[in-house]
């Protein structure tokens, strides 16, 4: 363990099969220049370890722009095994300074191969830097003949993401949900460590990015199969399986509706950055917007000064893959209706697959039992436990809902 590493972070390892928690598996965090065993843990019935305080480099070496050579995150491997499934092996879980990380770790059943070998790859402010083309801020629309063009941008359930280059045919395609698929780009572009406001900045960016690229089928409408790639010198870098930070998942909880756009055009804005230290661009430095969120900026002044003094947020009215959009009133004790009742509904199929959820009265009213249940799901889906359901709480229930009911 290098030596410098004098502050601590923390680090959960959530164990699924499907979309089914593997609860008494049992995970070990390695050193991966040595290979000791740092921390044990076993899975609870959510397949979750508890939070593994584990050692993580100095602060500033992640929030001040050149302040060290030396990789600014620590680097972990884990090894997750239970009975009848494959042992798998995961190297390069990342770790920041008083951060929480969470590192899914997706369990198969064993066959001819007993053991599976996962390499994550490094964070992209620290390996090989962006070399992504410019391109317009608005983009011309496809030809219609071939192709719908939405009236007004909405979120998609789903974003196909082809691991490669455009024309690399032996790239997978991976089908992510589009807020995982936000929160795997803002984790592989952004540290944890930046302040809120930088990486609410960075987050909105990567939002209009990739709607951009949605409402423009700008890769269908070449005759292509998937909505983006991973590829840096096309797109926005997507790392499958990579570790996701709890700081910056709640932004994107938060945020994933909303995009960035300007007067007298429909599209987000198709929002170009680079980390502003190793390549500049005609858009966001990743560097520079945490300079000024030190400098108290907020995200608006932040995206203003790169895109614009005329651009502003817009939120999408249409979120495809859920029963029932949001309503806009935060549901709390005391709460009646049918959108109580949506939830309750929700959350006592959830708890088929998440038993420490209790099961609830689905009546209507949001009484101690439904706070419960709601506090529950809240811990173990990484939300503020706040036994209220806002915007961030209806939408994660819906996702897991849908995600647990097959009705993908």
């Amino acid at each position: 363990m290098n030596p410098n590493y004098m502050d601590k972070g923390n680090l959960q390892i959530f164990v699924t099969a499907g979309e089914s928690p593997v609860s008494g598996a049992r995970v070990r965090v390695s050193d991966p220049q040595n290979g000791e065993v740092l921390e044990e843990a076993i899975t609870d019935v959510s397949g979750q370890t508890p939070f593994l305080e584990l050692p993580a480099p100095p602060m500033a070496w992640s929030v001040v722009e050149g302040e060290t050579n030396q990789r600014p995150y620590a680097v972990y491997n884990i090894t997750v095994s239970a009975g009848g499934r494959q042992t798998l092996h995961i190297g390069g879980v990342e770790l920041f300074p008083a951060g929480r990380s969470i590192q899914r770790a997706e369990l198969t059943a064993s066959g001819g191969f007993n053991i599976r070998n996962l390499l994550l790859p490094p964070h992209a402010l620290w390996g090989e830097p962006s070399t992504r083309a410019p391109e317009e801020e608005v983009k011309p629309l496809p030809d219609q003949s071939g192709l719908v063009v939405l009236p007004e941008p909405v979120i998609p359930e789903f974003i196909v993401v082809h691991a490669g280059r455009p024309d690399d045919a032996s790239a997978p395609n991976y089908w992510v949900r589009f807020k995982d698929y936000i929160k795997n780009v803002a984790c592989s572009e952004i540290y944890s460590t930046w302040r809120t406001e930088a990486i609410k900045a960075n987050v909105l960016a990567i939002i209009s990015f990739t709607l951009n690229r949605v409402y423009t089928e700008w890769y269908r409408g070449k005759g292509y199969d998937f909505t983006v790639t991973s590829s840096t010198a096309f797109d926005q870098s997507y790392a499958h399986n990579r570790t996701i930070f709890e700081e910056i998942g709640a932004v994107v909880d938060d945020l994933f509706t909303t995009y960035i756009t300007k007067e007298g055009i429909t599209q987000p804005l198709f929002t170009q950055y680079c980390d502003g230290r190793r390549v500049q661009c005609n858009g966001l430095s990743q560097w520079g917007s945490q300079a000024l969120a030190e400098q108290g900026w907020s995200a608006m002044d932040i995206l203003r000064k790169y895109y614009g003094s005329e651009i502003y947020l817009k939120s999408a009215e249409k979120v495809e893959g859920v029963p029932m959009s949001y309503g806009g009133e935060v549901l709390s004790p005391g709460s009646e209706g049918e959108d109580v009742r949506t939830v309750q509904k929700q959350l006592n199929r959830i708890s088929q697959n998440f038993p420490a959820i209790p099961k609830i009265p689905v009546d209507g009213v949001y009484g101690p039992a439904t706070q419960g249940a709601v506090l529950e799901f809240q811990k173990i889906f990484h939300l503020p436990q706040t036994g209220s359901v806002d915007f961030a709480s209806w939408y994660e229930i819906s996702n897991v809902f849908v995600a647990v009911s097959g009705l993908a």
